[in-house]
């Protein structure tokens, strides 16, 4: 009887054991999820936009080959991680991807010839990639780089993205135009890409990152990915077609300033209203933003247009609206605030655009 008793109790406290055991494995694999989850929510992507390099004759679109090295040479010593856009993508929005606190993205627009003549030998020496965004019916004229010399580039690991066909003002046409006009275009530079390099891009920048809801909704339909615009801001998981960039030339491509943006943060929204980024009756526009970047303090923040802002805060909630009626054809809206704790810096900005007005 008693070596049963003990058999039975030896039994009971082997299963006890196990138990906890168990409990202490689901309990560490649970916090090791929600470890990721959190990591997944911090992610972001500094995401900075060129088009020539060493060309001076466009200084408003042009970067020197010594500031574009500065550049290049600031990510490598301060071990940003650098991907494509199309790594990036899925960087952001892949909760099973690593998390790492510096990353960034160089993408191009145009495909000049600039880019395999006098930026890819530096992007080689310091081993970066990068994404180019080409327009198809430019390709192989004037100064815009042809096919074999894409072709040599996208080789050489460097990615390859859909800029549109005519790189069209698209807002210029009336509504009932536009949606098929884009469409068309679109798919037109899709079938060049596919014939000449042998793959449909599934990546789009728009051109003078000029776009509005329904172009949005139209590259979705068409498979792409993502999109990449052109209004400042730091990319992080919150809508896949209107991605922020920075743009590097002109007077942004100084030091200071590239420094200043790389290390930027998100100010990330919970709501825009309007959404819309036409301008429409009303002149100067006005938005209410809410913000949830909790990081932040919202209450130190600053505002920028062309001219003045007027602005009020309601808690996480800032109305902005210029002082005076907006002239240019694509105007920022940008807020930028320090955080509540340490150095940094947060970011957010909405692009309004007057199609009525020419450049």
């Amino acid at each position: 009887m008693k070596q049963s008793y003990f058999i039975r109790f030896y039994l009971i406290y082997i299963l006890f054991t196990l138990a906890c055991c168990s409990l202490k494995m689901e309990q560490y694999h649970g916090d090791t999820d929600q470890i990721d989850q959190e990591n997944h929510k911090k992610k972001e992507v500094v995401v900075f936009v060129y088009h020539r390099f060493g060309n001076s004759t466009y200084p408003t679109t042009n970067i020197s080959l010594d500031n574009f090295k500065l550049h290049l040479s600031y990510l490598k010593s301060n071990n940003f991680k650098v991907l494509t856009f199309g790594e990036a993508v899925d960087y952001i929005n892949n909760s099973e991807i690593e998390y790492s606190d510096k990353v960034a993205c160089i993408t191009i627009d145009d495909g000049y010839k600039t880019f395999i003549s006098n930026a890819m030998p530096l992007l080689n020496k310091f081993g970066f990639k990068a994404t180019l965004f080409i327009n198809s019916e430019s390709v192989g004229g004037g100064s815009y780089m042809d096919w074999s010399e894409l072709k040599e580039v996208y080789e050489q690991g460097i990615e390859i993205g859909n800029h549109s066909h005519s790189h069209a003002y698209f807002l210029n046409k009336p509504r009932e135009q536009r949606i098929g006009f884009f469409k068309k275009d679109i798919q037109k530079c899709q079938e060049e890409i596919k014939s000449r390099l042998g793959f449909y891009p599934d990546l789009f920048a728009y051109p003078y990152g000029e776009f509005d809801l329904e172009m949005k909704a139209i590259l979705k339909d068409l498979g792409f990915k993502a999109a990449a615009a052109q209004n400042s801001g730091v990319m992080y998981f919150h809508d896949n077609y209107s991605n922020p960039r920075f743009p590097m030339a002109g007077p942004y491509v100084q030091m200071e300033g590239f420094r200043e943006k790389a290390n930027m943060k998100a100010l990330r929204t919970k709501s825009e209203k309007p959404e819309s980024f036409l301008l429409g009756y009303y002149n100067p526009p006005k938005i209410t933003v809410t913000f949830d970047s909790t990081a932040a303090d919202l209450s130190r923040y600053n505002c920028f247009t062309t001219g003045e802002c007027e602005t009020t805060r309601i808690g996480n909630s800032i109305t902005i609206q210029a002082k005076n009626e907006l002239k240019g054809r694509r105007t920022l809206y940008t807020i930028t605030a320090p955080s509540a704790k340490g150095k940094d810096w947060y970011w957010y900005s909405h692009l309004w655009i007057q199609p009525d007005v020419k450049e």
